[in-house]
């Protein structure tokens, strides 16, 4: 088994996340029912020039990840997921409005800390003022992965 390191909290090998055909991903789905594609938001302008993933090759066997850098102050658009997920910020910092048992929290998670977002639980994460760098990583495949997207934070078609 090969393991192979990278490091990410510099700034080399960072581009921006293609976002085309994002919108159309059949694992995103629209909190009120059906598909995020025939939603009245725009995944690429919500997202533009705020996403960004590495080009390195980091790559771990069996471990389900996705390293993503966010600019200072970009809110990801309220979601949640149909399985656990464990954000792992390296740099920067997520502040994450979510709901802990019916009341809404928000906490804030630096570098090297973690959050675990629980299956079915609605949250909404803002970057801070240097942005953040970070791992988000689900116990399953990703393609069994489903997000379900919320209608605050969008930019509207």
């Amino acid at each position: 088994m090969t393991i192979t390191f990278g490091d990410l909290i510099d700034d080399a090998d960072w581009v921006p996340m293609p976002l085309a055909g994002q919108q159309e991903n059949p694992s995103y789905f629209w909190q009120g029912g059906g598909l995020l594609a025939d939603a009245p938001v725009d995944f690429a302008a919500t997202f533009a020039e705020n996403l960004f993933t590495t080009t390195k090759p980091i790559q771990v066997p069996r471990f389900n990840r996705n390293p993503l850098r966010v600019v200072p102050g970009f809110t990801v658009p309220r979601h949640h997921h149909n399985v656990d997920e464990m954000l792992f910020v390296f740099a920067g910092e997520y502040l994450i409005e979510h709901d802990e048992n019916g009341e809404p929290e928000t906490v804030r998670v630096g570098p090297g800390e973690s959050f675990l977002s629980r299956a079915g639980t609605p949250y909404t994460m803002t970057a801070g003022p240097e942005g953040v760098t970070y791992i988000e990583t689900w116990p399953r495949p990703v393609a069994e992965l489903q997000t379900f997207w919320h209608a605050e934070g969008w930019v509207p078609r």
